[in-house]
């Protein structure tokens, strides 16, 4: 599939720069096609073919893309290794994937083309590794029919007709993430133009999108959240921005109000997974507030949900597990039958993120099961609690973790961010601004104040840095402090 898509796309948009690198270096689409054949002509001598595995521990360079498109034109499997992530982790990745080619520097090449390969729907062509926010991370495989879905869910029905379109935006993510690996055919098939960044930061993002006249920005809301600090906000044209897509997860109403009214944009928020091809639910970007603060909207076509507690369907308005099927759903965990049991029940993407919904079909995320802690024998999820405190004029972020307590099992520790030019609020008023929208035993008893909130690599809340400050009683940015150039 991705190998027929970038050859009719160097056909169709030949010269035009399918990626440009923060120093203006361009790749074009033609040179895409002809590198990658010498690339896969390289990888054939070396005795790659279909169902070697090919490891990417490269940043987000032309190289990445050069090498994936290679590897699929000979029927190799890709993976990316996250830069980011610390070397030791690299190296338990790399093993655990237990590839036939490890890329670390330049991509090899040779002059030559290798015979085209017919399409074969059940071919793997990626390993997508999770973010690890939950365990150590899980390959999870895409094969050429997902990433067919994928493109149908993005693009519409007849996705197979439609070339062009595209414009310029800008890679948010690292390459090895899923929002890139699984959705690269349909970016060449529209013809986009990638500006990618050395790294993350806020500034570069903001110069970027006012340069290149971005109309759409995809992002996580921990990422836009630092945009909205940027002092470039109120310093650069940014009238081009027309929607902002947030990935991933929910996005805390404060957010959401705060980024439609300094971009002057639509915005939608987009739930999904790796596991689930980076498609799951949205809301609309012309929703009402009760839909575009305080849920993650509706599936979107193709998918479907479930709610579900102990293994049945919980009525409308009731708490349950997330659970969600689609075509373009991921296959299971590279060599890890057990993970792949416990996560697809009966065709089913078990989330582990609970959620209500409501008799419409509005899906409002509750928080993971596995972060929800026990005061005084009654739950509590650190989203809801996340969610209402994030509409706090002082507060510009906002984590909520537990602490345990000789009388209540655990109690809940506000990690806040405070919001520039405003005071810094004391935990008594934050317990008065949830008051009237949250149980008394879901008020926040501690409070924690730093100036950013600890990120993985994929640009997640690091809840294992959020549990290890709350229990300290210690700012936790001494291990955040970089959180606005890690990606």
């Amino acid at each position: 599939m991705l190998p027929h898509i970038v050859a009719e796309a160097a056909d169709r948009f030949g010269e035009r720069a399918v990626l440009v690198d923060h120093r203006g270096l361009e790749l074009t689409y033609a040179e895409l096609h002809r590198r990658s054949d010498r690339a896969a002509s390289a990888f054939a001598d070396a005795g790659l073919g279909i169902g070697s595995v090919v490891a990417l521990a490269i940043g987000s360079t032309f190289d990445y893309v050069v090498a994936y498109v290679a590897a699929a034109k000979i029927g190799a499997i890709t993976a990316g290794i996250n830069p980011s992530l610390a070397a030791a982790e690299q190296s338990a990745l790399i093993e655990r994937l237990g590839p036939d080619l490890v890329i670390d520097g330049p991509v090899p090449e040779r002059p030559g083309t290798v015979a085209a390969l017919p399409d074969d729907p059940e071919r793997i062509v990626a390993v997508v590794f999770t973010s690890g926010t939950t365990g150590p991370p899980k390959g999870a495989v895409f094969r050429n029919r997902q990433l067919a879905a994928i493109c149908e869910a993005d693009l519409g029905p007849g996705w197979q007709e439609r070339w062009g379109g595209g414009g310029p935006m800008l890679a948010s993510t690292q390459f090895a993430h899923v929002g890139f690996m699984t959705k690269l055919p349909w970016y060449l098939r529209v013809g986009t133009t990638m500006h990618v960044l050395d790294r993350w930061r806020a500034a570069d993002v903001l110069t970027a999108i006012a340069t290149h006249r971005i109309d759409t920005v995809g992002v996580v809301a921990p990422q836009l959240a630092l945009m909205l600090r940027s002092p470039l906000m109120d310093e650069l044209d940014l009238t081009c921005v027309e929607r902002i897509i947030a990935g991933g997860a929910a996005s805390p109403p404060g957010l959401v109000r705060a980024a439609r009214e300094r971009f002057g944009a639509a915005y939608s928020i987009r739930y999904s997974s790796t596991e689930s091809g980076g498609v799951g639910l949205g809301t609309d970007f012309d929703a009402p507030d009760d839909e575009a603060l305080h849920t993650v909207g509706r599936p979107r076509p193709g998918v479907e949900v479930r709610i579900v507690d102990d293994g049945a369907d919980v009525p409308d308005g009731d708490t349950g597990e997330l659970w969600l099927r689609t075509p373009a759903m991921f296959d299971g965990y590279w060599h890890d039958p057990e993970a792949t049991a416990a996560t697809i029940v009966d065709g089913w993407i078990r989330t582990g993120d609970l959620a209500s919904r409501t008799p419409d079909g509005l899906v409002t995320l509750k928080g993971r099961s596995k972060e929800m802690y026990i005061r005084g024998g009654y739950n509590v999820a650190p989203a809801e609690v996340e969610a209402v405190l994030s509409d706090h004029p002082s507060v510009a972020a906002v984590a909520v973790a537990p602490r345990p307590d000789d009388v209540m099992g655990e109690i809940g520790v506000a990690i806040v961010v405070v919001r520039e030019h405003a005071p810094t609020p004391t935990l008594e008023e934050l317990r008065a601004h949830g008051a009237g929208r949250l149980a008394r035993w879901k008020l926040p008893e501690a409070l924690v104040v730093v100036d950013t909130l600890p990120l993985t690599p994929m640009q997640k809340l690091d809840r294992a840095a959020l549990a290890s400050a709350a229990q300290a009683g210690t700012p936790v940015s001494s291990v955040a402090d970089t959180a606005d150039e890690r990606q």
